[in-house]
C-alpha cells in the first residue's frame, strides 16, 4: 500500500492550513492511500526547544517520513516564511529524510503578497532534505473555511489542489514502477 505522510507546521489548534491538510488526507484515503498525519503540535515543546534529536517522537516522525512514498508539508505564512516551529522540527530530522521522495509543499496566508514564501522559503527548505518538490499550493485565508468538512471554498483553487494531488500520485506511481523494473 502506498504511504503518504502529511506534516502540518501550524502551531494553532484550529488553523486553515491544518484543515486543508486534513482534507487532503481524507481525499487520499478515499483513493486507498495509507495516510499518516503529524503536526508540530504532536511534538513536546521541550524536544523542539532543546533540540532533542533522540526524542522518541522525533524518531517516530522521521521513520514514517523515510518510509513514505510521498509527503505533503504545509504551514501558514509567518513573517514571509513558514512557521518557526516547523523549522525547529525539520532541524531535528535527518539531513536526507526526504531522499528522492515526492513532496507537495502547501502554504496558507492572508494576502497574495505572501505567495513567494512558498518559492523562497518552504520549497528550498524541503530541497535541502533531498525532497523532490512539486509546484506547490498557496491558498489565501479567504479561500478556506476552517469550519467546513470541505474547507476549500474557492472552486478554482480546489481544482488546482486536486491537480497537484494528481501530480503527486503520478510521481509516486512512476517511482514505484521504476523500482519494480530495476
Amino acid at each position: 500500500m502506498v504511504k503518504i505522510v502529511i506534516l502540518s507546521g501550524s502551531p494553532s489548534e484550529i488553523s486553515r492550513s491544518d484543515c486543508v491538510l486534513k482534507y487532503l488526507g481524507r481525499v487520499l484515503q478515499e483513493e486507498h492511500f495509507f495516510v499518516t498525519h503529524f503536526s508540530v503540535r504532536d511534538v513536546p515543546q521541550d524536544d523542539l526547544f532543546l533540540g532533542k534529536f533522540d526524542s522518541p517522537v522525533i524518531k517516530r516522525i522521521a521513520e514514517h517520513i523515510q518510509d513514505a512514498d510521498g509527503v505533503i508539508v504545509g504551514s501558514p505564512v509567518y513573517k514571509a516564511a513558514y512557521s518557526g516551529v516547523l523549522k525547529a522540527l525539520i532541524d531535528l530530522l535527518p539531513q536526507d529524510v526526504l531522499q528522492n521522495t515526492p513532496v507537495l509543499p502547501l502554504m496558507t496566508g492572508g494576502s497574495p503578497s505572501h505567495l513567494l514564501a512558498l518559492e523562497y522559503a518552504l520549497k528550498p527548505l524541503l530541497a535541502t532534505l533531498k525532497g523532490q518538490n512539486l509546484k506547490g499550493i498557496y491558498l489565501l485565508d479567504s479561500q478556506i473555511d476552517k469550519y467546513k468538512e470541505h474547507p476549500i471554498i474557492d472552486e478554482e483553487i480546489l481544482l488546482r489542489v486536486r491537480k497537484q494531488l494528481a501530480y503527486l500520485i503520478e510521481m509516486i506511481k512512476t517511482q514505484e514502477y521504476a523500482r519494480t523494473m530495476s
